[in-house]
């Protein structure tokens, strides 16, 4: 299994905290938020490598990360060539890029860079494995009004996806996308097929409904500590929430 860590984005909304530092590099109780991710993902035995999928503005930035922390583990820095916000892949972009340089055909875990979470990544994939079928983590936020910002998901009795709204104005659950994804590898071939539509390529959740029309999709429901670092807003509440 590979894991690939989509890094690239410019997070102007945390300026100017990141008008130099990637925001998966910016400190979190004492070290950078991909380091838990990194800690968690080791913990997997089954992935053999990790790609860090960036931008050319903040490459260098990661590869002194890399050699700083993590400098004997098989972790590659990706640059996708971008400058700018405005010249950027999306996450759907970065993904392919990787998908294609690296010509990865093994089953695939892929992430956000601003997810900081304490979640057991284990019995993600432990759920995946039973189902063997694409696996989307899932968070209950337990407040229909900050559910609005986020992708919206239904499951059956059998953890199937049954409806996927993107930041809908009436949520049908407070089930949310995580950002963390589980494709089999027979299924990365329609990632390739979904890049040639004229579908938004922002992020992978595009893909849910994508994949929904010709088969199950299941969803895992995390328990624990999530948290999105999408403003500073939040990224100040988990700096004060030590849990």
């Amino acid at each position: 299994m590979k894991c690939v860590i989509l890094c690239a984005g410019y997070a102007t909304r945390l300026y100017p905290l990141t008008l130099n530092t990637p925001k998966p590099l910016l400190d979190v109780r004492g070290k950078p938020v991909i380091n838990y991710l990194i800690e968690g993902i080791l913990r997997i035995k089954d992935i053999d490598e990790i790609f860090v999928a960036t931008n050319d503005k903040f490459y260098n930035n990661f590869v002194s990360w890399k050699d700083k922390f993590y400098p004997a583990q098989r972790i590659h820095i990706v640059n996708d060539k971008t400058k700018n916000n405005e010249d950027r892949l999306g996450g759907l972009g970065d993904l392919k890029l990787v998908l294609d340089e690296e010509r990865i055909s093994d089953d695939l875990f892929v992430l956000a860079g601003d997810n900081f979470f304490n979640f057991d990544l284990n019995k993600f994939l432990g759920f995946f494995r039973e189902k063997k079928r694409n696996t989307i983590g899932l968070y209950n936020l337990k407040d229909i009004s900050k559910a609005k910002e986020f992708g919206i998901l239904e499951l059956d009795r059998d953890n199937r996806i049954i409806s996927f709204e993107e930041k809908p104005q009436k949520p049908k659950s407070t089930l949310i996308s995580t950002a963390l994804y589980l494709f089999t590898k027979e299924e990365l071939k329609k990632i390739q097929e979904y890049m040639k539509t004229s579908s938004p390529k922002e992020g992978p959740g595009y893909l849910i409904p994508y994949f929904l029309k010709s088969q199950d999709v299941y969803g895992y429901v995390f328990d624990g500590e999530w948290y999105d670092i999408g403003t500073k807003e939040i990224y100040e509440e988990v700096n004060r929430s030590r849990k």
